[in-house]
């Protein structure tokens, strides 16, 4: 059976369903996790852009995975983040780049000046 109208408009169920898992998660981390993990989510939500809901699923997943883990084995805080947080968040967002908006904006540029090479021809 297709998607109800309801669906259709808030999106599906089972995305909200993972993400609320998601933030049960992490508000199971101690403090001091936890409040890392939701200042790395606000910036890996505003810089990242992230408009394929299920890279974005994977994304923060893996992140409360790799805090999780590092909370099991007692690995401070900054040992896991580093010196530079803002790196740190760089970094991880690398590996969910094919769910970033601006991929749509690189491939219009690249196929454009392709488009125009072929038009001007060879010189």
């Amino acid at each position: 059976m297709g998607k109800s109208w309801i669906e259709r408009v808030t999106g599906p169920f089972e995305d909200k369903k993972r993400y609320r898992q998601y933030k049960a998660r992490v508000k199971q981390l101690p403090e001091s996790y936890r409040v890392t993990v939701e200042a790395l989510d606000r910036y890996l939500m505003y810089r990242g852009a992230i408009t394929n809901p299920d890279i974005l699923m994977e994304m923060v997943e893996d992140l409360v995975d790799l805090f999780e883990q590092n909370v099991a084995e007692a690995v401070p805080v900054r040992a896991i983040v580093g010196d530079d947080p803002v790196e740190f968040a760089e970094a991880f967002l690398a590996n969910y780049a094919d769910g970033q908006w601006i991929n749509a904006e690189r491939q219009r540029l690249t196929a454009a000046v392709e488009r125009a090479e072929k038009e001007e021809g060879p010189r």
